[in-house]
């Protein structure tokens, strides 16, 4: 089993993999999981049909088992009406909304989970739009291990109900994202819970390079010109981005392989990493008065706003928005072409796609793959 080590994603401050830090104690930066020995081979994906069929490119211990659901192994479908819809030569969905608890996070708290329980926490705590607190609570009682989670009241009733059902403590209040995550972080420090929010722990990120090793795999070891994903705290761009790489780097790639355009795709009345990016900065101002009904785009203030960008940059990608009538427009579009479930995220990565086409920003020559983050029967009463 390859060896990993943690790294700043900002300085290069070093810790061991079983360190128990949230955020860099020199400049208050995320870590990342780094490799420290040989590179794995892709002979070395095992036989199993979940995203763990990647453990070797994952930050493992020696012996260690994952908490695992099923997740990953999504479907990755080619819609040639979807492509004509919205002006790209050819065009796929990836549907993350069958993943257990019904969203992409359940492979990054699969494997934030996993490694937690390695370390022997005494508990669990997530600030959550949504789909990151029902997976939460899923892999918890996976675990065997207690959790609290910390929800905005205006969060869509199923998702709290599939996390009530799990038997975790649940905590609603009158805020956004940004509240919960201060409840959060002083609920850690009171208790010992281990803090998993989005890039305050290195693992959910590594859960979500699946993202991309699955979408070359299904590909046939290659990569489309663009890769268009709904984003909120940024934590699904940050691992594909980093699974490219390292993919490239480790030989799953052709040395000389061209890695996609990576492009954001936000809700108008919550858009921090657009603005951050139409004005060139490196930095997200948080957003006044965040709203819209794709919660899990309702994210203020990212803390990985600098990693997301840096991203767009070495890409050559870019970033949009959709006003939350085009958000439903596109998100039935999108279901009655394929007759995938969609949730209003991705819809609005199908709107910004077409926005982009329209206004010469993405090629009509492109092979795009639009990422559908989770199930629309989540945001259904």
């Amino acid at each position: 089993m390859p060896r990993w080590t943690l790294a700043c994603s900002a300085c290069g401050h070093p810790e061991t993999q079983d360190a128990g830090v949230g955020l860099c104690p020199t400049c208050g930066q995320p870590f990342l999981a780094v490799l420290d020995g040989p590179a794995p081979t892709r002979d070395a994906l095992l036989p199993r049909w979940d995203m763990w069929r990647y453990a070797a490119a994952l930050p493992l211990a020696d012996g260690e088992a994952p908490v695992s659901l099923g997740e990953g192994m999504t479907p990755l479908s080619e819609h040639p009406g979807l492509a004509r819809l919205v002006g790209v030569r050819r065009l796929w969905v990836k549907d993350e909304g069958v993943n257990p608890t019904a969203s992409f996070k359940a492979r990054g708290l699969s494997a934030a989970v996993t490694r937690a329980r390695a370390r022997g926490v005494p508990g669990l705590v997530v600030p959550t739009a949504g789909n990151a607190g029902a997976a939460l609570a899923a892999y918890a009682a996976a675990a065997g291990l207690p959790a609290r989670i910390y929800a905005p009241d205006t969060t869509p009733r199923p998702i709290l109900d599939t996390i009530r059902a799990m038997g975790v403590e649940l905590v609603t209040i009158d805020g956004h994202i940004g509240d919960c995550g201060r409840l959060s972080a002083e609920h850690a420090h009171a208790t010992g819970f281990f803090n998993v929010a989005t890039l305050r722990e290195p693992y959910r990120a590594e859960g979500n390079k699946t993202l991309g090793l699955e979408l070359a795999e299904q590909l046939g070891w290659r990569l489309p010109d663009a890769v268009v994903y709904p984003t909120g705290g940024g934590e699904g761009v940050i691992g594909m981005w980093k699974a490219f790489h390292e993919m490239r780097a480790w030989g799953w790639l052709d040395a000389g392989a061209r890695l996609p355009q990576m492009i954001v795709a936000q809700a108008s009345g919550c858009a921090p990493l657009v603005r951050a990016h139409a004005e060139g900065a490196d930095r997200a101002t948080p957003w006044e008065n965040p709203w819209t009904h794709a919660s899990g785009l309702r994210v203020p203030g990212p803390l990985g706003d600098r990693l997301v960008l840096k991203t767009l940059r070495e890409s050559g990608g870019d970033a949009e928005s959709a006003s939350e009538e085009e958000i439903r427009d596109y998100t039935a579009r999108l279901a009655h072409l394929t007759g995938i479930d969609a949730a209003p995220e991705g819809g609005a990565a199908l709107f910004v796609t077409a926005k982009l086409v329209r206004l010469g920003r993405l090629s009509a020559d492109s092979e795009v793959v639009v990422y559908n983050t989770g199930s629309g029967a989540s945001y259904r009463a």
